[in-house]
């Protein structure tokens, strides 16, 4: 497994000075960006599939064990402020539950029967995607979740970072993102975890953009929980209409702060 590898570049790193470090990591990093290149259409064909399924009122669920499984939930938890959707639309399955997103279960992953049990609780069905996230791309957790799914006739997705991994064959489609061994051998937190992330980041915000969630670049469901969403709120109404800052800001306030209300109260002349 290349990401299991040891790097050449980084051989005595532990003599270099830590600008050293800093150079080496930012060169090695680019090896991301060639890989997301490299894997445009399964992603497009991903988020399509995503945008698709939550149309249809389907759930997009992350399943993943250790970093890959953090960074599912990450992307999963930012759903819900982002594009006011509800926080069961986009689930994230961690390997050892909710106590390994917080502090390492690393024999979780070794757990085929446990992702099984873990879908089953969640109660699948064929209206539901699974994207499974595994650096490695032989994960047994994630295995057996992809396997089950395939067996139950859900469609699958699977993100590795490992050329000719079995999981590959396991899956409907494969976003490959070769990112090679990593500058601290083995440490997929690092090329692979970032490569991992921003291949959830264009799934799910192309998933929502698809689904209309999105005018122009702007986030028109946004929840404005906090002082700075509000005044994100005033300037996309801005944006959108010819309110000026303080009709916005009534009009916004009348509205419960629901951006797309005001667009829609102010086009009909309300």
């Amino acid at each position: 497994m290349s990401t299991e590898g040891r790097n050449p570049r980084s051989y005595g790193m532990d003599r270099m000075t830590a600008q050293e470090i800093v150079r080496l990591m930012n060169e090695e990093e680019q090896a991301v960006f060639r890989a997301l290149q490299a894997c445009e259409l399964p992603i497009a064909i991903t988020a399509e599939k995503a945008a698709e399924t939550f149309q249809k009122g389907g759930r997009v669920i992350y399943l993943g064990a250790g970093t890959s499984g953090r960074i599912a939930t990450m992307d999963a938890a930012e759903m819900p402020p982002t594009f006011g959707i509800d926080n069961t639309r986009f689930v994230a399955i961690h390997a050892g539950g909710s106590q390994a997103v917080g502090a390492a279960v690393e024999d979780a992953e070794d757990e085929p029967h446990a992702a099984i049990n873990d879908l089953n609780a969640l109660g699948v069905t064929r209206d539901d995607i699974i994207i499974g996230i595994a650096a490695s791309g032989r994960t047994p957790y994630v295995m057996g979740a992809i396997k089950h799914a395939k067996a139950k006739g859900i469609w699958t997705c699977v993100i590795v970072n490992n050329k000719n991994a079995p999981l590959i064959e396991e899956a409907d489609i494969a976003i490959v993102m070769d990112t090679g061994p990593e500058v601290l051998t083995g440490s997929t937190r690092l090329k692979a975890g970032t490569a991992q992330k921003l291949v959830l980041n264009r799934i799910s915000t192309i998933a929502m953009v698809l689904s209309g969630k999105v005018i122009e670049n702007l986030m028109v469901d946004v929840k404005a929980k906090n002082h700075k969403l509000k005044e994100r709120c005033v300037r996309i109404v801005r944006e959108l209409s010819n309110l000026t800052e303080e009709e916005a800001q009534d009009a916004l306030a009348k509205h419960e702060w629901n951006v797309r209300a005001v667009l829609e109260a102010t086009k009909a002349g309300i």
